[in-house]
C-alpha cells in the first residue's frame, strides 16, 4: 500500500482511547520485562513527515517503559567526523544490548530519503545505500533483533496547519525550520521519495507499519498495538523455538569469489638471507612511509587483517610494517575473546567500533574471521550462526570497499614442525614464555579441524575487493618482506 492510499480520516474518540489505553500501557510494561529476561533486543524506527508526531509518539510510548532498558536517538545529518567513516557506522554503534531497546527518531532511512535530495546522491550511491540497508536489517533480524519500522503519514494540508500552530507559540517556534517549509513546498516530490523508500525496504522479515497520524489517539493505538503484538510473537518464539533443520552455508551469487589455494598446497620453502632482508626492509619501510602520507592527504582508508597459526609471526610482521607508519595515522587493533558487552550484541558490532577514519590505517591482529574458525570449532556459536557468517562477512567487507577502503587479508602459514619448534623456543626462553599458553597447546591438537576451517574460509571469502594473501611464513624474514610488498603494491595501484 502506498502512502496516498491511506485513509487519513481515521479517528479514535477520547472515550474509546480512555477505555483502551490503560490496558495497552500496562501490557507494554509487562512485555518489555519479558523481552529483557529473554534477551530479545528491540529496535523501533519512527520515520515520517515533519510535525507528524514522531517525538510525541516516542514520548507517550516510553512513558510506559522501564527507562533502564531503552535509549532514544534523534538522528540528524551526520557530523563532519561521522562523514569520515562508513555511513552506517553511527547506527551500528547504537545497537542495543540483547534484551534492551533502541528507539530512533529518524534513522538510517534519512540517508535514502531526505539526503537523497539534499546531498544530490548519484544513482550508484543511492543503490549502494539501499543494498546496505537491506543487508544491515537482514543481519539484525537473523541475529534475533526485533525490528519495527513506523512511518507517520499526514496530508500536506495537515502539515501546514501544524507548522503554523507551532510557529504561533514562542516556546515551539524553534521546532519549525526553513528546511521544514522547503520540504512542505515540495510535498509531492517527497511523497514519491518516501513511497519509493518504503516499497524498496519492505521485506517480510522487517515490514513497514504505515500509521495514519492525523488523529493522534488513533496513531497511538496503532503503534502501541503493533509493538505489543510483535513482542508477544517474539516472546512466544523464544520460549518455544520451532525445530529447524540445518539450512546449509549461506552463499550469495551476487558476490563473485576468486580462486584460493588449499593450505596443503602452499610451498613453504622460500627463504631470505639476513643481508638482502635488511636492505629490502629498509627500502620497503621508506617507500611505505611516503605512501602513508599520500593516503592521508587523499583520505583513503586502509584495513589490514592478520590471521594465521599460533606462533606464525603475526606480531613481528605487524611490528615491521608499523615502524614505517606515522603514529598519528594508524592503529593496531588486537582482537581477543569478546567482552560481556561484545558478547551481548551482534558479533560484528565490536569491529564497527574500531574502523579507521578515512586517510588512516587499521591493522587487525586477528579479526572477524574468528566467527568461522575458533568460535565455530570450539562451539561458541551455533551452526546456523556459522553458516551465515561467510555471507555476512563478505557483505561487511563490501561496505568497506564501497566506502573506499583498501582491504588486504593475510593468512600467515607455517607447518606443524615449525610451529612445534617455535612453541618449544618460547617455553624454553624466559623472556618469550609469556607468549605461550595452555590454549596454544590445545589448539595445536586440533590442527586438522582448524586447517579444514581455514581452507573453507579462504574459499568462501576471497573476493576481488578484499583478497586473501597466503604468506609463506616458515621463514620470518621472507614473510615480512612479502607482506610489505603486497601492501605497497595495493596502495600504488589505488593511487
Amino acid at each position: 500500500m502506498s502512502l496516498e492510499e491511506l485513509d487519513l480520516s481515521c479517528k479514535l474518540t477520547a472515550e474509546a482511547w480512555d477505555e483502551l489505553s490503560d490496558q495497552l500501557k500496562k501490557r507494554l510494561g509487562v512485555l518489555q520485562q519479558r523481552a529483557r529476561t529473554l534477551k530479545i533486543p528491540t529496535i523501533l524506527i519512527f520515520e515520517g513527515w515533519g510535525a507528524s508526531g514522531k517525538g510525541e509518539m516516542i514520548s507517550r510510548l516510553i512513558a510506559n517503559l522501564d527507562p533502564r532498558g531503552y535509549a532514544v536517538y534523534s538522528i540528524t545529518a551526520p557530523s563532519e567526523d561521522e562523514r569520515r567513516y562508513p555511513w552506517l557506522r553511527r547506527f551500528w554503534q547504537k545497537l542495543p544490548l540483547y534484551g534492551d531497546m533502541a528507539i530512533f527518531d529518524r534513522s538510517w532511512y534519512r540517508e535514502v530519503s531526505l539526503a537523497r535530495e539534499e546531498e544530490e546522491l548519484s544513482h550508484q550511491e543511492l543503490e549502494n545505500r539501499f543494498r546496505e540497508i537491506e543487508d544491515f536489517e537482514q543481519q539484525l533480524v537473523d541475529d534475533g533483533y526485533l525490528l519495527l519500522k513506523f512511518f507517520l503519514h499526514i496530508s500536506k494540508k495537515e502539515q501546514k496547519e501544524r507548522f503554523a500552530h507551532l510557529e504561533e507559540k514562542k516556546a515551539t517556534r524553534w521546532r519549525v525550520t526553513g528546511r521544514d517549509w522547503e520540504h512542505h513546498r515540495h510535498y509531492g516530490r517527497y511523497l514519491k521519495l518516501f513511497d519509493d523508500m518504503i516499497d524498496r525496504t519492505n521485506p517480510v522479515t522487517a515490514p513497514w507499519t504505515l500509521v495514519e497520524a492525523t488523529d493522534r489517539r488513533y496513531a497511538m493505538k496503532k503503534v502501541f498495538t503493533r509493538v505489543i503484538e510483535a513482542w508477544e510473537q517474539a516472546i512466544a518464539q523464544r520460549e518455544q523455538p520451532a525445530s529447524t533443520t540445518f539450512p546449509g552455508i549461506r552463499t550469495s551469487p551476487d558476490i563473485p569469489l576468486e580462486p584460493s589455494p588449499r593450505l596443503a598446497e602452499i610451498d613453504l620453502s622460500p627463504t631470505l638471507e639476513e643481508g638482502p632482508y635488511r636492505k629490502e626492509l629498509e627500502r620497503c619501510q621508506k617507500r611505505l612511509e611516503e605512501l602513508h602520507g599520500l593516503l592521508y592527504r587523499k583520505r583513503i582508508p586502509m584495513i589490514l587483517a592478520y590471521e594465521g597459526w599460533d606462533a606464525a609471526g603475526k606480531g613481528g610482521n605487524i611490528k615491521r610494517l608499523a615502524r614505517a607508519l606515522d603514529a598519528r595515522g594508524y592503529q593496531v587493533v588486537p582482537i581477543s575473546a569478546p567482552t560481556p558487552p561484545e558478547k551481548n550484541r551482534h558479533y560484528l558490532w565490536r569491529f564497527w567500533q574500531v574502523l579507521p577514519r578515512d586517510g588512516h590505517i587499521a591493522i587487525f591482529d586477528r579479526t572477524w574471521y574468528g566467527r568461522v574458525m575458533v568460535e565455530h570449532i570450539e562451539g561458541f556459536c551455533t551452526e546456523e550462526q556459522w553458516a551465515r557468517a561467510y555471507d555476512e562477512i563478505n557483505r561487511f567487507e563490501g561496505v568497506l570497499s564501497r566506502w573506499g577502503a583498501i582491504i588486504l587479508k593475510f593468512w600467515l602459514q607455517i607447518d606443524q614442525d615449525e610451529q612445534l619448534r617455535r612453541f618449544q623456543d618460547r617455553q624454553n626462553t624466559p623472556e618469550k614464555r609469556y607468549k605461550i599458553t595452555d590454549e596454544d597447546w590445545r589448539n595445536r591438537e586440533k590442527w586438522p579441524a582448524y586447517e579444514k576451517a581455514v581452507d573453507e574460509m579462504l574459499a568462501r571469502t576471497n573476493t576481488s575487493y578484499a583478497p586473501w594473501i597466503v604468506v609463506e611464513s616458515n621463514d620470518k624474514r621472507y614473510a615480512r618482506i612479502k607482506t610489505l610488498h603486497e601492501v605497497i603494491q595495493a596502495i600504488e595501484q589505488r593511487l
